[in-house]
């Protein structure tokens, strides 16, 4: 399975997508109205939101990583705002990487927390007051919260995976999407097609006819050293996992097994003891995602971990001064926002 959606949302529409389509008009309609009537509140901060159009992962959080890393080079102090998926904190918290775990907080939080200051709450302007006040932020960096965020967004950059798209194009459930793309479109600032394919072509092009600009990016691994020549049981519980397992081919490793889980999923004992098992018997390593090692962190044996190989990745864009020049319109937006008071 390659995540908790159903395998339908990602094909050609059927007599499924059918059913579903009056429960998917109502859901464009509510999705569509609650973006365009939403009160946001303004933020003393410029704020840049990672987002996506669709349900499931089109891998925001690097592209996140790499925009905050940009910053800190214009000499700014980025924050990231997150939900924080599964996370169970009523209040605002900020994500302590050495202390909370997962279940906490989410593991895309924990990511972002080795590299700036993380605000972990579904109320974003609590998290963004507290990056500002207490950790001195003056950059927040939101990861998620496009369609449903109540904080005034300054440069909002929809990223879309180029091997899957937006799926069969319809609204949830009926599909991935979380509103009409013409609903959404009006509060994108740009579109980064992310990695190799021709499945987001269609969006790309209505994006390019709104305005909106055009960057491409792709992943790679931060160190190939070690892969080359490697057998692996390799295994994944994020919203596309066949990616994984084609960037541990790409740095040179094989894998001779493959486990997807569900996105985000949590890891009961003994399906670690199965994987550990079934790799000492083929006389393979383990290897999975940074994420998924982050769910592991505070749930999974000592020697598990020991003999778990962590494939971290980068986002590589295709013109080096994109980054840049994100972080730069989102400062003059903030900038133009601040004048009008």
């Amino acid at each position: 399975m390659a995540s908790e959606a159903p395998p339908f949302w990602w094909e050609e529409p059927d007599w499924k997508v059918l059913a579903l389509s009056p429960l998917s008009a109502v859901y464009a309609l509510v999705a569509g109205r609650g973006m365009r009537r939403a009160r946001r509140e303004k933020i003393e901060a410029p704020v840049l939101c990672i987002g996506n159009f669709t349900v499931g992962g089109t891998g925001k959080t690097p592209v996140a990583i790499a925009l905050a890393q940009q910053a800190k080079r214009m000499r700014l102090k980025p924050g990231f705002l997150s939900r924080g998926h599964g996370g169970s904190f009523a209040e605002p918290h900020v994500v302590d990487v050495n202390h909370d775990s997962a279940r906490h907080v989410g593991d895309e939080p924990l990511l972002l927390a080795e590299h700036a200051p993380v605000a972990v709450t579904p109320n974003r302007a609590a998290g963004a007051r507290l990056l500002l006040e207490r950790h001195g932020c003056d950059f927040l960096i939101m990861d998620d919260g496009f369609q449903s965020a109540r904080i005034h967004i300054d440069y909002a950059l929809v990223v879309v995976d180029a091997r899957y798209g937006i799926g069969n194009g319809r609204v949830i459930p009926g599909g991935p999407l979380r509103a009409r793309i013409v609903d959404q479109l009006v509060f994108t600032s740009g579109l980064l097609k992310m990695g190799e394919g021709s499945a987001a072509d269609p969006v790309v092009r209505q994006a390019a006819r709104a305005g909106r600009p055009i960057f491409e990016a792709h992943t790679e691994p931060s160190s190939k050293a070690g892969l080359a020549g490697k057998r692996f049981l390799a295994f994944a519980g994020i919203g596309h996992p066949e990616k994984f397992f084609d960037t541990i081919r790409e740095a040179g490793g094989e894998v001779a097994l493959s486990r997807p889980f569900p996105d985000h999923h949590f890891y009961a004992e003994d399906e670690l003891a199965e994987l550990a098992m079934t790799a000492r018997a083929e006389g393979l390593g383990l290897i999975t995602t940074a994420k998924d090692a982050a769910r592991l962190r505070h749930g999974a044996q000592q020697d598990f971990l020991d003999r778990l190989d962590v494939l971290e990745i980068d986002t590589v864009f295709e013109l080096e001064h994109v980054p840049e020049r994100i972080i730069e319109e989102t400062l003059d937006a903030w900038r133009q926002r601040k004048l009008k008071g």
